[in-house]
């Protein structure tokens, strides 16, 4: 099963770390969040990636063109002969990544739509390039294929970020800061996907969230995969600060390889 990441929005809300760079290779640890996505899948057995990219696409091609330099030690040999040696192998020898240039204004669902010729199977994983979970992978494809729609995601609840207050009248009954999660599930990405979704997603100008699964819930083809364990978003510097310090401190829930 194909896992179709996609790689290319703008970052906006992160402009001091994307302004270089799309917002997938922000770095976790000492590689990008992408490839934690990508080791997560491959954990699972999913090697097979199709990366929809757009905003300063060409980053993310030269990381993948470039994938032995940077990953292993390298000795040069200069002269009229030139030679490269790498010194080790790393764990990702079996990947196999196709780099989709969806267009720098494509929106999320015309992205998807461009990615579908390149997926022969009736079924895929879908992502977003800036989010770590720890959803079990072949439990969100077994509770989709029981529901029978056109797509599930995952639904998680986003950690707090203010302080909690329970009121009774004027006065202040309990008072809990930040409380580790919110009330309410949103939309988490990690996706099982039917390729009939192509029905919903007519243009270029389509976007998935808005236009298509509003629609598929209407159409009652559009199920949640509850899931009360780890899940974070990169939208802004707090969170990369708060992905990077579970790395460094080898308590990082989504590594699971």
């Amino acid at each position: 099963m194909k896992v179709v990441i996609l790689c290319g929005g703008l970052g906006t809300r992160l402009r001091e770390e994307t302004e270089f760079r799309p917002k997938p290779m922000v770095p976790v640890g000492n590689r990008p969040i992408l490839w934690h996505i990508m080791k997560f899948y491959a954990h699972h057995g999913f090697k097979e990636f199709i990366l929809c990219l757009g905003y300063k696409g060409e980053v993310i091609k030269d990381y993948f063109r470039n994938y032995q330099w940077y990953s292993n030690d390298v000795t040069l040999k200069l002269g009229a002969a030139p030679q490269i040696t790498y010194h080790n192998q790393h764990a990702e020898e079996d990947w196999q990544v196709t780099l989709l240039d969806t267009g720098q204004t494509t929106q999320t669902g015309g992205r998807i739509r461009r990615a579908l010729p390149y997926i022969p199977d009736d079924e895929f994983l879908l992502t977003y390039g800036d989010g770590l979970c720890n959803v079990s992978v072949p439990d969100l494809i077994k509770f989709h294929r029981t529901q029978g729609g056109l797509a599930t995601l995952t639904a998680v609840r986003p950690s707090g970020r203010f302080g909690e207050l329970s009121l009774s009248g004027d006065n202040i009954t309990s008072f809990r800061e930040k409380p580790d999660s919110e009330v309410g599930y949103i939309n988490g990405g990690f996706f099982v996907v039917n390729k009939k979704i192509g029905d919903y997603l007519k243009e270029d100008s389509s976007i998935f969230e808005s236009d298509a699964l509003p629609k598929l819930a209407t159409d009652g083809k559009l199920s949640a995969f509850r899931h009360d364990d780890f899940w974070q978003c990169m939208d802004n510097p707090r969170e990369v600060e708060i992905l990077n310090k579970l790395w460094q401190q080898n308590t990082a829930p989504w590594r699971v390889w």
